[in-house]
């Protein structure tokens, strides 16, 4: 599997470098997660959600020129399934 080296900018990973593993497409993930443990005197288990973002476009087509990854404070982990027009709607 091929990996590429990704910036991360926000949250706790801001300024690091990582190495993320990319799919079949060549791209890296859409949402990266980090799931932080609970801590021992009680608090909550957590996850950091980062989204991928342009790291940069080329002058001429706008197309993007690699990727980073930007905090999501929010944490969305994304819309699910795709639904189409004529679908039937969820029990």
């Amino acid at each position: 599997m091929r990996s590429e080296e990704t910036p991360f900018e926000g949250g706790p990973l801001d300024g690091r470098v990582l190495p993320v593993l990319l799919g079949t497409t060549g791209l890296p993930p859409k949402t990266y997660k980090i799931p932080v443990p609970a801590v021992e005197d009680g608090g909550a288990p957590t996850v950091h959600v980062y989204r991928r973002v342009p790291a940069g476009t080329t002058r001429r087509l706008g197309l993007p020129k690699g990727w980073k990854y930007a905090y999501d404070p929010e944490g969305r982990t994304g819309a699910g399934r795709l639904r189409w027009p004529w679908s039937r709607p969820p029990q």
